[in-house]
C-alpha cells in the first residue's frame, strides 16, 4: 500500500490544546500499560552502551509516551538515565507531573522542532510514534539536523500500512471509551468530550488510521536516509522488529566520529 499523507488533529494548530492534551494522555497510558516498546529495550540499551552516555532528547514527547515504563526499564542497566521531553507543542503540565514523580525526567519548557533541534540539546534523540508526522521532504530534515549536529538519533513506530494494524486503529475508541476513567489525572471535561460528545474516540480513530497510512516502512527508511548529505558518517540499523504482542519499526543512526555528549 502506497504511503498517503492525509491530516492528523493533532498537528493542527488551531485543534484546541486541552483536547490534543487529553488525546496524548490516552496515548501515554496505552502505551505505558501496553509496553509497546518492550522489543526494542534491548536495542536502545545497546545504543546507549555504545555511545557512552545515558541522555535521552525525547522529540515529539506528546504526554510523556510510553516513555515512563519504558525508562524504567531503561534504568535498570542505566543507572544514570536522564530523559528530556521536548515537544513542538510541549505539554507542561504532563511534563512536570512526570518530573515530579521520577528524578530521571526533565522537560524543555521551550518548543522545539525536530527538524531544527535547539543546539544546546545533546544526547541520543528520540523519537516514539512521531516520526510519522511528517512529509519526505521534511522527514528528510529531522535525519539531515541529527547528521549535521553528529547527534544519535532513534525511530521508533508502532504500525505499518498492513490490514491488521489498520483495523486495530478502526478498534481504538472502544480502547478510549474503556480506558477512559482510569487516566490520570481525572477530569470531567476529559469524560464529556469521551462519552457525551464523542470528540476525543472520533479523534483517536481518525489519526490512528492516518497514522498507519503515513508509517514508512523499513525500504522508505531506507530510501530516506540514502537522501540525507553524509548519511555514511553515521552507522545505521533499520529493522521491523516482531514480537507476541506486535511489532516495533525502529531506525536507529550513531555517528562514527562520536563527540562527548
Amino acid at each position: 500500500m502506497k504511503r498517503i499523507h492525509l491530516f492528523e488533529f493533532e498537528d493542527q494548530k488551531w485543534f484546541p490544546s486541552f483536547l490534543r492534551k487529553f488525546v496524548t494522555d490516552f496515548l501515554q497510558f496505552l502505551s505505558n500499560k501496553a509496553k509497546v516498546y518492550q522489543p526494542v529495550i534491548p536495542e536502545i540499551n545497546q545504543t546507549l552502551q555504545k555511545l557512552n552516555s545515558a541522555t535521552i532528547i525525547d522529540l515529539g514527547s506528546g504526554s510523556g509516551g510510553g516513555l515512563i515504563w519504558l525508562a524504567k526499564q531503561l534504568k535498570q542497566q542505566n543507572s544514570d538515565l536522564q530523559i528530556v521531553l521536548t515537544d513542538l507543542y510541549p505539554n507542561k503540565t504532563a511534563y512536570a507531573n512526570v518530573a515530579k514523580q521520577f528524578s530521571y525526567f526533565t522537560y524543555y519548557e521551550n518548543p522545539v522542532n525536530g527538524m531544527n533541534v535547539t543546539k544546546s540539546l545533546k544526547g541520543f534523540r528520540t523519537m516514539f510514534l512521531s516520526f510519522h508526522h511528517f512529509k519526505p521532504n521534511q522527514a528528510i530534515t529531522i535525519l539531515q539536523n541529527a547528521v549535521d549536529e553528529n547527534q544519535p538519533i532513534g525511530i521508533f513506530e508502532i504500525q505499518d500500512r498492513s490490514l491488521p494494524s489498520i483495523i486495530a486503529m478502526l478498534l481504538s475508541p472502544i480502547s478510549v471509551l474503556l480506558t477512559t476513567p482510569f487516566i490520570k489525572p481525572f477530569s470531567l471535561l476529559r469524560l464529556f468530550f469521551t462519552y457525551l460528545i464523542p470528540i476525543i474516540p472520533i479523534v483517536v480513530l481518525w489519526d490512528g488510521v492516518v497514522s498507519s497510512l503515513r508509517t514508512y516502512s523499513v525500504d522508505e527508511m531506507q530510501d530516506l536516509i540514502q537522501k540525507v548529505t553524509n548519511s555514511n558518517h553515521f552507522h545505521w540499523e533499520i529493522e521491523k522488529k516482531k514480537a507476541k504482542s506486535g511489532f516495533v519499526i525502529y531506525t536507529i543512526g550513531i555517528p562514527k566520529k562520536q563527540n562527548p555528549l
